[in-house]
């Protein structure tokens, strides 16, 4: 039996354990015109959907939860009840295609049916058209997500995605072992071990110390609070050029200029909303990937987490963006990730119906120390098709659960890197105005880089409406 590992069966559980949270996964994809026939195009997923047996399959649980769910052949599988097509009101422009998206995104998948839909909207200005892909997060992580994705797209060979770089970056295997006659060289070997253990186990309980006590203090701003059901969503967009140029000129990750940037737009929210950043004002969720290139077409979960705290205290970009390296570099020696990582692990061995009941308590606790997700997902390096159509927008759209009220996904996509970001509709009506804040920070900071004569165009029109 196809079985969810605890991991995977997590997601499930934190969704039932509250009323307002969608463990859906999704991404919106926004394509050149004219939209082709919508029963040729349905034609078209029902035949890929084939290569990809978990979009067939239907998941059965066990009353009380007294195994694991599973995975089972959906023997009255039928496309229809997944390709649906809906027309954006006028005019067509991104707000209507982002409140659609938000209303979409609120509504949970039907447990009844392999767990994904897929929607199909026309009306959009400039003779676009749109596709809404939901997967439920038991079925994959983004990594996985995304590998999937292209594979319902157009056949183009292998899909080369940012993924093929992955590396899995864990504490070494003990190592020092070698066949050998000489005792002195066994006991040699046993020390050398041994000290290698026992520096992996300071690691993780340092790691497992900072992630409880993330979660206990409160965070010093307004960014956390009781949500509710309905859902706002916002994209953002910056060229890939500028935030390779500034990554290699400061000497940091892309990801560390997507969080600098994403740090400096809530700077600007607290700052509008009168309060002042503080070092503990944002706290963030930083998934990490713990899968290796080979397995990126692989549909499970593979993550762990990091907590660190921000820097929107810190009113220089440059000192902000070193500022994150830093802070990211340390996180991910602190043992955090393998805190997690091995925690997940041992609870497989742990008896399901304990995990499960475990999970559901643990995510009905209410928590106000972290403030949001930020979880960075390597794309397809080239534009992707759909029946001859180019994908010319790629966005991410994560989930919003833990009782956040605003989670941000990133998403690599050809010469872009984008921005989902999905919030608490009551508590958070401001996720356009972090959307333009994000554009406006990573402007800020290839001008900085760059100049404002070799500037790209795009770049210099978000800092120019941004003031």
């Amino acid at each position: 039996m196809d079985s969810l590992s605890v991991l995977d069966a997590g997601f499930l559980q934190a969704e039932d354990a509250d009323r307002h949270v969608n463990m859906a996964i999704g991404a919106l994809a926004v394509l050149a015109g004219p939209m082709p026939d919508f029963e040729a195009l349905s034609a078209a997923i029902d035949a890929r959907t084939a290569n990809v047996p978990r979009l067939r399959q239907v998941l059965r649980t066990q009353p009380l939860d007294l195994a694991a769910p599973h995975w089972e052949d959906d023997p009255q599988f039928d496309v229809t009840h997944h390709v649906r097509r809906a027309a954006l009101p006028r005019p067509g422009d991104d707000a209507a295609l982002f409140r659609w998206v938000a209303d979409e995104m609120e509504r949970r998948l039907d447990r009844d049916r392999p767990l994904w839909e897929c929607w199909v909207a026309d009306g959009l200005v400039q003779n676009r058209w749109a596709i809404l892909i939901k997967l439920h997060h038991c079925v994959a992580d983004g990594i996985a997500a995304t590998n999937l994705l292209a594979r319902l797209c157009d056949d183009l060979g292998d899909p080369e995605t940012f993924a093929t770089e992955l590396r899995r970056d864990e504490p070494a295997a003990p190592s020092g072992w070698r066949p050998s006659l000489n005792p002195v060289e066994w006991i040699a070997g046993a020390w050398r071990t041994s000290r290698q253990v026992t520096d992996v186990a300071a690691r993780v309980v340092r790691g497992t110390t900072e992630l409880a006590t993330g979660l206990l203090r409160p965070a010093e701003s307004s960014l956390t609070g009781p949500v509710g059901t309905q859902r706002s969503f916002a994209g953002a967009e910056v060229p890939m050029e500028d935030v390779t140029v500034i990554s290699e000129r400061f000497g940091v990750t892309v990801n560390d200029v997507a969080l600098a940037a994403i740090t400096e737009s809530f700077r600007e929210i607290l700052l509008e909303r009168g309060e002042k950043p503080r070092a503990h004002s944002l706290r963030t969720l930083v998934p990490a990937t713990m899968r290796a290139a080979p397995a990126t077409a692989a549909t499970d979960n593979r993550v762990s987490v990091m907590m660190p705290y921000l820097p929107v205290d810190e009113a220089d970009p440059i000192a902000r963006l070193r500022t994150v390296h830093t802070r990211l570099t340390k996180t991910k020696a602190s043992g955090q990730r393998q805190a997690v990582s091995i925690l997940t692990t041992a609870a497989n061995a742990v008896p399901f119906p304990l995990t499960a009941w475990t999970v559901r308590l643990f995510t009905r606790l209410p928590q106000r120390g972290v403030v949001t997700l930020a979880t960075n997902v390597p794309g397809p390096r080239r534009r992707q098709f759909v029946m001859g159509r180019e994908v010319i927008r790629l966005v991410p759209i994560p989930p919003l659960a833990l009782q956040l009220r605003t989670a941000i996904a990133i998403l690599s996509y050809a010469d872009h890197l984008a921005f989902g970001i999905i919030g608490d509709y009551d508590s958070s009506p401001d996720v356009a105005e972090l959307a333009a804040g994000i554009e406006r920070a990573v402007a800020r900071l290839a001008v900085i880089t760059l100049g404002p004569t070799r500037f790209t165009p795009v770049g210099m029109l978000a800092l120019v409406q941004g003031g």
